[in-house]
């Protein structure tokens, strides 16, 4: 079988800069990742398969073109390009096996080794899952139904509502496949105004696109065990994204331990510094009427910053939160699944690989959406709670 992934650059843009930053900031960090499938789908069949699709991945190097590309980048530093081009994924790090009837996919060893696997795991086993269940669909049943959504947004929002409606493809980690996910990006950037780009980078080279991400949750989680007082791991976590890329990629996530608890955390210098902030669980319109008040409170105009929505949306969902929050503050809509992984008949996989351990030591997010939560240690997870004062 050919591989599934082809470039070291069809991967999403937040790992590469998070890459970046652990690189100078934690070189000697060890993290344990894990493959996690929340409907417990049974892909036994396909773990040979698997296992051979990661190997292959791991023998992807940097083309000088995509290195030229990222080179573009203002952020992205000299020393860390010659990282990634001299070291790009370690196979080696790789453990694919059977846990409790289940194939499990661990990754452990250094954190700016590690962190590059979690999109290759997703997306290479959410499209072999694809090739074995559904061989009959692809690009034209998936941009038959895309048409439609669009055909419906514009019979719904006027011309100018239209230009101020800025989507994102964040749709890499679940898509059908590579094929579907390039078809649906070039579609979207051929009949939106207001496409802002994509969150992946071999796909934002493709279109002419900005290449769309800031950070993800095992940024904050790791720092609960990078040495830290507990209480002390947000802020540290923030501040040292905004020492890392100043005046660059200033979204920041807000759901690792509540929105509450961040927003405790998120002073007049913060909020300041960062241009927006990122919603990922819980109700989005409570969370969007909090960020504002945060921001009103501070003494911030809340029309200078932006929220950006990425939380299971659909166009629909996010048609209505443009509107809800339309003239108080910026909006931008991340789509994942609903784009690249909406065909007829087909049902999306829900799964993820999430950070574990961080030297030697749990880690966890408890996030507005409870379901969310991974964490195996009940004792940590109490004193993470006691830490940020989360449901005490």
């Amino acid at each position: 079988m050919p591989p599934i992934l082809n470039s070291l650059l069809d991967t999403d843009a937040y790992k590469l800069h998070m890459q970046q930053a652990v690189f100078h900031r934690y070189p000697d960090a060890e993290v344990v990742a894990e493959f996690h499938s929340r409907n417990e789908e049974d892909l036994l069949p396909m773990m040979g398969q698997i296992e051979e699709q990661l190997h292959l991945a791991g023998s992807l190097r940097l083309t000088r073109p995509e290195l030229n590309f990222l080179a573009e980048r203002p952020f992205f530093t000299a020393d860390y390009l010659d990282h990634l081009r001299r070291k790009p994924l370690d196979a080696s790090l790789l453990k694919v096996f059977e846990q409790d009837g289940r194939i499990n996919v661990r990754v452990e060893g250094p954190w700016q080794d590690v962190i590059l696997w979690e999109i290759p795991v997703l997306a290479i086993i959410s499209e072999m899952r694809n090739r074995f269940r559904y061989p009959q669909f692809g690009v034209t049943q998936a941009l038959e139904r895309l048409d439609q959504k669009i055909d419906k947004l514009e019979r719904e929002l006027s011309r100018e509502e239209m230009n101020e409606f800025n989507l994102i493809d964040f749709g890499t980690r679940r898509r059908f496949s590579l094929a579907v996910q390039d078809a649906v990006v070039g579609r979207l950037k051929e009949r939106l105004p207001a496409f802002r780009g994509t969150s992946n980078y071999l796909l934002a080279q493709k279109y002419g696109l900005p290449a769309v991400g800031t950070q993800a949750h095992e940024w904050f989680q790791a720092h609960q065990q990078l040495g830290f007082p507990l209480e002390h791991s947000q802020r540290a976590a923030l501040t040292s994204w905004l020492d890392e890329f100043t005046n660059h990629l200033g979204i920041a996530l807000t759901d690792c331990i509540t929105m509450d608890a961040f927003l405790r955390d998120f002073d007049f210098e913060l909020a300041s510094r960062y241009q927006g902030l990122r919603h990922d669980s819980g109700d989005p319109v409570v969370w969007g009427e909090k960020a504002i008040s945060h921001y009103q409170r501070l003494g911030i105009d809340p029309t200078e910053k932006t929220l950006v929505f990425s939380d299971g949306l659909n166009l629909d969902k996010a048609v209505e939160l443009f509107r809800h929050f339309r003239g108080r503050i910026n909006t931008s809509f991340g789509i994942g699944t609903k784009l690249t992984c909406d065909l007829p008949g087909v049902s999306p996989m829900n799964i993820v690989f999430k950070l574990m351990e961080c030297n030697g030591g749990p880690v966890a997010k408890i996030s507005d959406s409870p379901g969310k939560t991974l964490c195996r240690d009940a004792d940590f997870i109490r004193n993470l709670k006691q830490a940020f004062h989360v449901g005490v």
